[in-house]
């Protein structure tokens, strides 16, 4: 993650080539353009050290359209916040949720510029909005203009936080960021997360986090019980958390896929 200057008052942020982005790795291995050489080395180094990366970030996208699905569907809610949404690949939120709810409201967020210049494409109709924030300041997140224009917090929100935690180190303090974050959410909103574990493939664990070290936000591989953490008090929607190819799967998995180190959930806010 870029940081904000404290110049000036408000963050600026400023889109740096110089070190590989998680966003444009990600774009990267789903085989996306928008991306630079240093991203394209970096990734590769990547791949080195988990060859599976390509299947666990489908894997990922995959949970994340049937999480949405899900929260709109069954959930009833009909304001997302995406926080870590990364550059545009199809389907995008917008296009899941719309196809439940048409009238659905999508605030996406995200700190690397190129995202939200990208991103200001999926500006189809006016309950969409593109924000350059950064997780790492929640308050500020929360309170943006742009948020607050398109998301209603007197409504139930589906909050998505997939496969961007794991970019907070514990210096970032992701327990406050998340407590932030969940108690702006009135009850009957959703929590949706995965993030990146090392418990798949402990052998290859200090390989992977190492490549993200020379990027601009380190990958922080964390355990079961510290992943759940992040929910809080919110309870677990069935199958609670698992490997996000386990969650409410819509086909079984192919025969001999390699395990995906990726643990995913959705959880609602009760009280």
């Amino acid at each position: 993650m870029t940081s904000p200057s404290s110049g000036g008052g408000a963050p600026a942020y400023e889109i740096d080539t110089s070190k590989p982005h998680p966003a444009r790795m990600y774009d990267y291995f789903l085989g996306g353009k928008d991306n630079y050489q240093v991203d394209q080395e970096a990734a590769e180094q990547f791949m080195k050290a988990a060859p599976e990366v390509r299947a666990g970030v489908l894997a990922n996208r995959h949970f994340m359209h049937r999480a949405v699905r899900y929260v709109v569907a069954e959930g009833g809610v009909r304001q997302i916040l995406d926080v870590g949404t990364g550059l545009p690949t199809e389907p995008n939120v917008h296009q899941i949720a719309h196809a439940v709810a048409p009238g659905t409201r999508i605030a996406y967020v995200d700190n690397d510029p190129i995202v939200s210049t990208h991103s200001m494409a999926l500006l189809d109709g006016t309950g969409t909005s593109v924000v350059l924030a950064d997780l790492r300041e929640p308050r500020a997140l929360l309170d943006h203009p742009e948020v607050r224009r398109v998301i209603d917090f007197g409504e139930p929100v589906a909050l998505l936080l997939v496969a961007v935690v794991h970019f907070l180190a514990d210096a970032d303090d992701p327990d406050a960021v998340l407590a932030t974050l969940r108690d702006a959410l009135p009850v009957g909103s959703y929590l949706v997360l995965s993030h990146a574990t090392g418990d798949i493939h402990e052998d290859r664990r200090e390989d992977a986090a190492a490549v993200y070290r020379r990027a601009t936000a380190s990958l922080n591989l964390r355990p079961h019980a510290r992943v759940l953490d992040f929910f809080g008090d919110f309870t677990l929607v069935e199958p609670g958390l698992v490997k996000v190819t386990d969650w409410r799967p819509d086909e079984a998995p192919e025969a001999g896929a390699p395990p995906i180190g990726i643990y995913g959930a959705v959880a609602r806010k009760d009280r």
